[in-house]
């Protein structure tokens, strides 16, 4: 199944496979499992369920390597109107949003970063004006110093402004180090890009054994770790890690994607852990649907079945 994940994720930028896809009954059905819907009511109504459940939530705009203003323009004005409607029902203090910098303008030519930039203040101000925060997501790892870059020169006005890292990256253990400083909020996730052997780890026990050094310098820091991984035998070890580091629950959090491990989920919450769910939404969630079929061997099977009944 391993040997498919390449193929299937190429297909995550072909607009025909959308169409066909997206009229599949079975692949409708794994959609709504993954994505709560394409409007602001939609995944308002999914984040104030998961916080009766007991969990937080991050909120993602879909959308990503924006090669138009206006576009640009439209992404910035769906996080605002969702943080907006989080703060009306009184959900703000739960849930905080994710922003991809490519969807918000980093991908045009010249003036991107810059464009970023001013884009994402106006979400953070819109996040500090509701009441909650704002995390930066990863891309891929061409874009990995841009998006620190742009992390510093928000935390000068907005230091509560989170950060991921991508445990896969050769370098990820040392820019751990460098932001596990009081009033950091980093979460480390393993990755979920195809990158060359010579910038990542391309065997998984290798992703796994630098997952575990990161959570070390993490939870060994005065930041706040943001622990992002369904793996139990990871989440196992990160609920030791503390332990031994003197972390109190409530002073790092699980982070798990909205339709994976959900009975996880609330077993930890359960268990007084501090648990959000990352809540995508909108219309863009193609790409985002097949990089978690890639992931998830058993759905790979229902959507390939889906597309040769179709033929």
């Amino acid at each position: 199944m391993s040997l498919l994940r390449q193929p299937i994720l190429l297909l995550s930028r072909s607009s025909g496979v959308k169409k066909v896809v997206s009229t599949l009954p079975v692949t409708s059905g794994i959609v709504t499992g993954y994505v709560p819907g394409e409007t602001t009511d939609a995944v308002v109504e999914a984040a104030a369920t998961l916080v009766d459940d007991g969990l937080a939530v991050t909120l993602d705009f879909l959308g990503e390597d924006t090669l138009d203003v206006a576009r640009a323009d439209a992404t910035v004005a769906a996080y605002v109107e969702v943080l907006q409607a989080l703060a009306q029902r009184g959900l703000a203090r739960h849930a905080e949003v994710s922003v991809k910098l490519s969807a918000i303008g980093q991908a045009l030519p010249d003036v991107g970063d810059r464009v970023a930039l001013e884009n994402a203040r106006v979400i953070c101000r819109a996040a500090r004006n509701a009441g909650t925060t704002v995390t930066l997501d990863m891309e891929d790892h061409t874009t990995t110093d841009r998006t620190l870059a742009v992390l510093r020169d928000l935390r000068k006005d907005f230091p509560e402004t989170g950060a991921v890292l991508q445990a896969y990256l050769h370098r990820t253990e040392a820019d751990c180090r460098a932001l596990a400083h009081e009033g950091s909020r980093v979460r480390l996730c393993k990755g979920a890009y195809n990158e060359p052997e010579d910038v990542a780890f391309t065997d998984r026990i290798d992703v796994d054994k630098s997952y575990v050094r990161c959570l070390k310098v993490l939870l060994a820091g005065e930041g706040y770790p943001m622990i992002a991984t369904h793996d139990p035998r990871m989440i196992a070890i990160a609920g030791s890690l503390a332990s031994r580091y003197g972390r109190p629950q409530g002073s790092y959090e699980f982070q798990m994607l909205y339709g994976i491990r959900p009975d996880e989920q609330r077993r930890l919450a359960g268990s007084g852990e501090r648990v959000r769910v990352y809540v995508p939404y909108g219309g863009e969630w193609y790409g985002y649907l097949v990089r978690r079929l890639a992931e998830r061997p058993q759905n790979l099977t229902f959507f390939l079945r889906s597309l040769i009944s179709k033929k």
